[in-house]
């Protein structure tokens, strides 16, 4: 019964979503408004990530963690803007310079 209450309550809002979607405009106001709050809460949690992190994260020293988030945003720009390798770059950083330490 809670799977099907879920499923319903989130279906009908990814629905919505679609006819609606149909009809916007790549380029305007409401999408560019959407992609910046987006970006901004992603920004948010990889910044609290970084600067106030909980369990095994928070053993790490920040000037490792601030260094691996660097190394995986160079990888991103150096492989045309994919996230996947920025992402895969920076746990390799992270996880190397844990092991080092």
């Amino acid at each position: 019964m809670i799977v099907v209450a879920g499923w319903l309550a989130t279906d009908i809002w990814r629905w919505l979503g679609v006819i609606v979607g149909n009809r916007l405009r790549e380029d305007s106001e409401i999408l560019i408004w959407v992609r910046a709050v987006a970006t901004a809460l992603v920004a948010g949690v990889i910044s609290r990530l970084i600067l106030f992190p909980t369990g095994a994260l928070a053993s790490s020293p920040l000037a490792l963690r601030i260094a691996a988030a660097v190394i995986g945003f160079v990888a991103f720009l150096y492989f045309k803007q994919r996230v996947v390798v920025g992402v895969l770059v920076a746990e390799a950083a992270l996880v190397v310079g844990w092991l080092l330490i």
